[in-house]
């Protein structure tokens, strides 16, 4: 899906290559009205940004997802003229994305992780635990939420993509990605600390929040609240902020949650807090400033 951009000659958000919003497990681009990244294509394109939101599968390993995103990519590409793309992804938008970085970095300008799941989420190795291979609960969680997937992806024009929820699940735990970063370890620290700000000629960058209940009217934060004490360290409920750090790390100290990242529930979030429509216009700036 493409969203118009405005036509002035030096947008506040105007960068040289468009953007490409990617959204997380069990993500879509619109569904019934809203979108996953709510209100921030327009918010990038009225000053300036091309802007544009992927469609993959809801559910599946980050390599699968990751094929699927690079044809997107040639496809807008092919589309627009432009010879790179600036990708952000949010979740498992951020494996994904960096896998499309890491096997053709001369189409990629940036990727930017929005609480991205760089090395894993307790909460899949819990889950892991619970439901191990091969056993019968893994068997009902796969069907059950397989279903789930597919009717998400039907509901949101996913175009029958393939849907497997054991491989995303894998593909998010912490031996996943610390298999998956072996092969595709641009902009990936060593420890919790920054990686490197440029690999291959493409930017890393990210951002995220350290706090899962942030507004009481948000339905979203009893849920994240629980699932928060999986982690024993600082995090939004279900990545914590050392996995979140990717490349040059602007924050991941930011008062939301995991849906409070893309502005999610319609934009019910903390108070107190900059907007993420702000964050994420701030963020194309810098792009810009970069020359991306």
């Amino acid at each position: 899906m493409i969203v118009p951009h405005a036509s002035q000659a030096a947008g506040y958000t105007q960068t040289k290559y468009p953007i490409l919003l990617v959204h997380g497990i069990f993500g879509f681009d619109n569904f019934l009205g809203a979108d996953y990244f709510y209100k921030v294509p327009g918010e990038l394109a009225r000053d300036g940004a091309r802007v544009f939101v992927s469609t993959v599968s809801a559910a599946n390993s980050n390599e699968v997802r990751g094929e699927q995103l690079l044809a997107e990519v040639k496809r807008i590409l092919a589309q627009t003229g432009a010879t790179k793309i600036n990708i952000v992804g949010h979740s498992q938008g951020s494996p994904t994305a960096r896998y499309v970085a890491s096997v053709r970095p001369d189409l990629v300008a940036s990727v930017t992780s929005v609480g991205g799941v760089n090395k894993g989420s307790r909460v899949a190795d819990i889950v892991r635990q619970v439901a191990p291979p091969g056993s019968v609960s893994e068997s009902v969680a796969s069907t059950v939420a397989n279903a789930f997937a597919r009717l998400l992806s039907f509901a949101t024009g996913g175009n029958g993509l393939p849907q497997n929820t054991i491989a995303a699940l894998d593909s998010l735990t912490t031996p996943g990605l610390t298999k998956f970063n072996a092969k595709h370890p641009g902009g990936v620290p060593s420890a919790c600390d920054e990686g490197a700000y440029v690999t291959n000629g493409v930017r890393y960058y990210s951002w995220g929040g350290g706090h899962s209940v942030t507004n009481i009217l948000d339905p979203a934060d009893g849920p994240l609240g629980l699932l928060s004490l999986a982690h024993g360290q600082s995090n939004d409920g279900l990545v914590d902020t050392c996995s979140q750090r990717l490349g040059q790390v602007i924050r991941v100290d930011y008062k939301m949650n995991h849906l409070d990242q893309i502005n999610g529930f319609f934009g019910i979030t903390h108070l107190f807090e900059t907007s993420p429509l702000t964050v994420y216009r701030q963020h194309a700036n810098r792009l810009r400033n970069a020359g991306v």
